[in-house]
């Protein structure tokens, strides 16, 4: 057991050594491939500004994105209505959806555990 702490402290060591040493050229290579979504100057009003910008444009997609919802769902009401016509493929096809989107519950209780999956510790 005292063998492998050692290993493993060698481990972290060596990539402790690696970041140090290359850590700083890759964050100015990515600042400088990415500078052109860098707001200058710096500031809390132009992070106030930038966050309202996001915040409005999101609720102005509001409209569309409902728009799209009730086509979706026009789309399903026909297919419920001429269900005799359904295909093997749209069933399948409906059923994985169901499928995942009962596993994203899975996943969303498990993350809300704090990741076990027997029970919630306090």
């Amino acid at each position: 057991m005292a063998s492998k702490l050692q290993q493993l402290q060698g481990k972290a060591c060596q990539a402790t050594q690696f970041v140090t040493k290359h850590g700083t050229v890759y964050y100015k290579q990515l600042l400088e491939q990415n500078k052109q979504y860098i707001k200058e100057p710096a500031t809390v009003e132009t992070c106030n500004e930038l966050a309202k910008q996001l915040f409005y444009t999101r609720l102005a997609s509001i409209p569309g994105r409902t728009e799209s919802f009730w086509k979706e769902f026009d789309y399903v009401k026909n297919m419920w209505k001429h269900r005799q016509e359904l295909k093997v493929e749209d069933a399948g096809i409906a059923a994985l959806f169901g499928l995942e989107c009962f596993a994203w519950f899975c996943a969303g209780e498990i993350v809300g555990r704090g990741f076990t999956f027997t029970g919630y510790y306090p």
